[in-house]
């Protein structure tokens, strides 16, 4: 078993040191996961079409990149879709959980290029590589012999890379190969990006399979040309969205790769996924009269008749009128740029060199396409001073450029124009440039511009003042500045009006555009765009925005320039929960997401993937093709057996992917009644039905970090292709996940790939943790200590369970109380858990399925021990029939040993329904929860007396001596008692339920602290399920003082020198102190 050291925090990692335990529970899985694969549990078909229609679960999560081998964070997603499939299977319905593999895009094709390169560099086998860690690896490819308890499929070996793989520090790519178990004789191979397919593909089945998977491997395929019918399939998807006007060509912004030649769209980025093209409107302040010391730097290396503009870039144009002054960064570094002119003079503009090289490629100059000329460098301090003409600034004669300390040289163009009417951080810089000019060596009169109101808000016609006072701001860099700008510009854009310029009396949301216009059409602006963070594509570059010719899905709502229609119809969809996103936080980051989302690039040029239907030159990029594919998987299998879709599939005639038509998809897919085919018309309708019969998708499950892209996509998609019935009915996304308590990485060692925690902690227990690492979309944590400790429990659990199923001293006959108590409490768990199931809270259904329900047993074991009377054979053969019930769709292995090896059933597991169980008995559920409560209070005030004693403290009887124990039950309530349950009664009986709250007013301040807890617990009691009439007539629904009277047996075993237990009805609060009916008292006193 493994060992952790208990002082360690959270993050410590278990050695592994006896594994006998472990091998014992993974020689079982295997063993179970070859007869199930045998007995093609998992194989799916639609019925018949003359047979009646079982109710159907279709599930998938978004497939992952082939790129390398699956880690903890992938197998957390494939968890979600598993558990569901499984407890799917449990409620009676076809269950079918298909798997793919993406092969698209940028990241393969890099890759093989690095390597590539490397190999020239380097050598066949890297020889020459500049790295100490090659000189210790074995060239021999061979794997060592595996134990008996482990599967090698598609398995590399070699511990040294292993070792290197845990630094996650690779400079070069053939080091990252190595780390993901690669012997580096092999890692040549993969300079041919289509290896890689014939590699990782197999890679991910295996581990899939090694944690028991569900999935049905028939309808498994790779992306790209390599698979041609998904090829088919994908052009179809684009030309259906062209024909319907979706997918559009023009000019618009896009992340671009300058190295890569190509858009750098999510899935082609190392870093910076999510991140789209901010655009801004680049006011052009001409310099009228530079400063002096701007003058001496410049000196002739710029013409002086030459036009020389500052390139504020701004995000609210309206506001323009209002501008007071220029800021820029003092310490900040600038270049002026030249930027040749196709007709005409050139011009020069002043902005940060960041900022040029993004015009670089937007066609503002006439230059080639990704030149830009810096003739001067400058800091931001060497041109404050200089005076410029500020486009539609009532200050005609001029406005000055000045410091500003905040000043950021990646956002935007560096320069920033101040209006402090209603910009909260220009209005603060101004108030603080007023008050100290020396310290800013700036003269007094150049910050001392009116301020000019331009829009009137709800709160004030300038916003920016307000917000400052009310706010209490008090210099530029309080941190509230970025609470009031976003308020400022929320209540200036949805709320306000116009009251200068030609716009006056306008909302704000219609002369925003106009002003724009305005600017550009007069040549005072231009459009600006750049990506707004970093981005760095899969082959290092540092990304750009260009303004680009583009094939473009039109998302979005018509004021983000997209289909408006088509946005409304997607939208709705979540809004009205057409798709369900299971957690309200799931469902509000959808609707951010299609809030946000804008046109799309949909092809690129260079990669892996389909050609563009209408234009070879160009690829469907990889988030495109990957959108609708889970139609696919009802059908692929008829069209091949292989993921290459070279093997005919189940069709009665093998199909070519030159067959698929478009209009073959159509049909297919229900989109038009009739197709001429020269497929067989029986297998086209075969096809028809399957894809009739699982579709709509159940859930698509997914990571939070695909709703901005892939999940979003996927519903526009399907908004777009299919009729309403058959939209996603379900999108679940899920949290990332920690690993011990922090972030998973590569870089600190923190890291854990599926295939290492299946080998390490075995199928189930692994699954355990993923069960229990949390639900929702906040981000989950899998503690590695969690899957080591269920190692001993799940194998001492199934030790008990054989032990106990042919315990020959177990009893039979007639139940007693704790019997009827047991069985009582295990149906409550097991409604539970089903609920849980329901809900889809895995968390919470293995905590009462699995922690509650075994502690239950522990109860029930423990306390006929302690009696003196053996369990019942009944009671026990259920518990553990039960136990494997419930854990079924999480510990699929440890159940099938149950229910098969133990329990002796002839069928899988699998193949059960979820228990059905009688409604808890209220009465039963009071007195299993009032043993448990005495029992737990007098041993813990033993418990306490014992420890005092060990202190050398006073203590009221000396617990190591013979004692006797008394025990005083109340008969009736005391008077304050009686007035609590008169009011409780008469707010439940008008509104039935329990405001403690409402009551709190009701009650004397004096009597609170006792009065709450008892409230507490009548409340409690109502919860339960008891009876009201029960609950306020004043009375148990059990004979105290004889239940009492059957765990006396108990309590001599438990409590050590406990020679008698006497039960003693009292009445009222003076004769049994506290005691009130169902919490009696209770004390110790020495006997000689």
């Amino acid at each position: 078993m493994a060992t952790t050291d208990p002082t360690t925090a959270t993050k410590a990692v278990p050695k592994m040191e006896n594994t006998d335990k472990r091998d014992t529970l993974i020689a079982d899985e295997l063993r179970y996961q070859k007869a199930w694969d045998e007995a093609k549990l998992f194989e799916q078909n639609a019925p018949a079409a003359n047979e009646a229609k079982p109710p159907k679960f279709f599930g998938t999560m978004a497939y992952p990149y082939m790129n390398g081998t699956l880690h903890a964070g992938h197998a957390f997603t494939w968890s979600k879709i598993e558990f569901m499939t499984g407890y799917a299977r449990m409620k009676g319905q076809k269950a079918l959980f298909p798997q793919g593999y993406h092969c698209t895009g940028m990241p393969i094709k890099a890759a093989a290029d690095k390597l590539k390169r490397e190999t020239e560099m380097f050598g066949q086998n890297f020889e020459n590589a500049p790295s100490a860690e090659l000189e210790q690896l074995s060239l021999d490819p061979t794997p060592s012999a595996p134990s008996a308890v482990k599967t090698d499929l598609a398995k590399f070996s070699g511990s040294k890379s292993k070792a290197a793989a845990k630094s996650g520090k690779a400079k070069y790519q053939y080091e990252i190969m190595l780390s993901l178990g690669i012997p580096v004789n092999e890692i040549h191979k993969f300079a041919d990006p289509s290896h890689w397919l014939h590699v990782f593909p197999q890679h991910c089945e295996a581990d899939l399979r090694s944690i028991g998977s569900r999935i049905d491997w028939r309808r498994s395929f790779v992306t790209t040309e390599a698979n041609p019918f998904y090829d088919s399939f994908v052009r179809w998807q684009m030309n259906k969205l062209k024909a319907l006007g979706k997918i559009k060509f023009g000019k618009r912004f896009t992340v671009y790769s300058p190295k890569d030649g190509q858009a750098c769209l999510d899935h082609d980025r190392s870093s910076g996924e999510g991140i789209a093209v901010q655009e801004y409107v680049a006011l052009k302040l001409k310099t009228l009269e530079w400063c002096q010391k701007a003058k001496e730097i410049i000196g002739d290396r710029i013409p002086t008749d030459a036009d020389v503009y500052f390139i504020p870039a701004t995000l609210r144009p309206e506001t323009m009128y209002g501008q007071t002054c220029c800021f820029v960064g003092p310490t900040v570094d600038y270049g002026i740029f030249r930027v040749p002119k196709e007709a005409g003079q050139d011009e020069y503009f002043f902005c940060s060199e960041r900022s040029a090289r993004n015009m670089a490629f937007q066609e503002i100059s006439s230059a080639p396409w990704g030149e830009y000329y810096q003739v001067v460098s400058l800091k931001g301090e060497d041109v404050v001073g200089t005076l410029v003409n500020a486009p539609l600034s009532v200050h005609e004669k001029g406005i000055r450029i000045l410091p500003m300390s905040t000043v950021k040289p990646t956002k935007g163009t560096g320069v920033v124009t101040c209006v402090p009417s209603d910009s909260p951080d220009d209005y603060a810089t101004t108030l603080d440039l007023r008050k100290k000019p020396e310290y800013y060596g700036i003269e007094k009169e150049w910050i001392e511009a009116e301020i000019l109101p331009i829009i009137q808000t709800p709160a004030s016609n300038l916003i920016a003042k307000h917000l400052y006072e009310t706010m209490k701001i008090n210099s530029p860099k309080d941190q509230k500045l970025v609470e009031a700008k976003e308020i400022a510009y929320k209540e200036g854009f949805y709320s306000g009006v116009m009251v200068y310029g030609e716009y006056k009396g306008m909302p704000v949301q219609e002369a925003k555009p106009l002003v724009k216009k305005q600017l550009i059409d007069s040549g005072l602006a231009f459009r600006y765009g750049e990506p707004d963070g970093l981005v760095i594509s899969r082959s290092g570059d540092d990304c750009v925005a260009a303004y680009l010719d583009q094939w473009y899905f039109n998302y979005g709502s018509a004021e983000n320039g997209g289909d408006q229609q088509w946005y409304e119809d997607t939208i709705n969809a979540i809004e009205s929960d057409r798709s369900d996103c299971f957690f309200p936080e799931g469902k509000h980051a959808m609707k951010q997401a299609l809030n946000w989302l804008a046109q799309w690039a949909c092809s690129r040029s260079f990669g892996l993937g389909t050609k563009l239907p209408w234009d070879h030159s160009q690829l469907v990029e990889s988030l495109s093709d990957s959108t609708i594919y889970m139609a696919y998987y009802t059908v692929c299998h008829f069209l091949h057996k292989d993921i290459y879709g070279k093997v005919p599939g189940l069709s009665s005639k093998p199909i070519s992917a030159s067959q698929m038509t478009d209009e073959v998809w159509s049909y297919v897919f229900e989109l038009t009644d009739d197709v001429d085919s020269d497929i067989p018309r029986s297998d086209l309708d075969a096809m028809r039905h399957e894809f009739s019969y699982w579709y709509p998708l159940d859930v698509r499950i997914s990571g939070k970090d695909l709703t901005q892209n892939h999940l979003t996509f996927c519903l526009y998609h399907h908004v777009a292709l299919f009729d309403e019935p058959n939209w996603p009915r379900g999108i679940r996304v899920n949290g990332h996940l920690m690993l011990n308590g922090e972030k998973m990485s590569k870089s600190t060692g923190n890291f854990l790939t599926l295939r290492d925690a299946v080998e390490k902690y075995g199928a189930d227990a692994t699954r355990i943790s993923l069960a229990d690492g949390g639900d929702g979309i906040e981000d989950a944590n899998l503690e590695e200590a969690v899957a080591n400790a269920t190692i001993l429990r799940l194998y001492e659990l199934r030790k008990w369970c054989e032990e106990s199923a042919s315990d020959a001293g177990l009893r039979t006959g007639d139940l007693g109380l704790f019997d009827k108590l047991f069985m009582n409490e295990m149906n409550i768990l097991v409604s539970q858990t089903k609920s849980c199931y329901d809900e889809t809270s895995f968390k919470l259904a293995l905590k009462s399925g699995f922690y509650d329900f075994t502690a239950s047993r522990d109860w029930y074991r423990d306390i006929t021990k302690a009696v003196g009377i053996p369990m019942h054979h009944d009671l026990v053969t259920r518990y553990i029939e039960l136990q494997a019930l419930l854990l079924t769709p999480i510990a699929p292995h440890f159940s099938e040993y149950l229910y098969r090896d133990v329990l002796k059933h002839s069928d899988s597991v699998h193949n059960t329904l979820y228990p059905t169980v009688p409604a808890p008995d209220a009465t039963l559920s009071a007195i299993f929860n009032y043993v448990r409560s005495v029992t737990s209070n007098i041993t813990s005030a033993e418990g306490t007396q014992m420890k005092k004693l060990a202190k050398g403290k006073t203590t009221s009887y000396d617990p190591k001596a013979p004692k006797r124990l008394t025990i005083s039950v109340a008969t009736s309530f005391p008077a304050w008692q009686d007035k609590c349950i008169d009011l409780l009664a008469q707010q439940y009986q008008s509104t039935g339920v329990i405001d403690v709250k409402d009551l709190t007013k009701q009650i004397d301040k004096k009597d609170m602290k006792k009065v709450m807890p008892f409230v507490q617990l009548l409340k409690k009691r109502l919860e339960s399920g008891e009876k009201p009439d029960d609950v306020f007539a004043r009375r148990l629904p059990f004979d105290e003082a004889e239940t009492l009277k059957e765990i006396v047996p108990s309590l001599k075993q438990t409590i050590p020198k406990l020679e008698a237990v006497e039960i003693t009805l009292v009445e009222g609060e003076t004769e049994g102190k506290t005691a009130t009916p169902g919490n009696p008292t209770f004390s110790f006193e020495n006997v000689k």
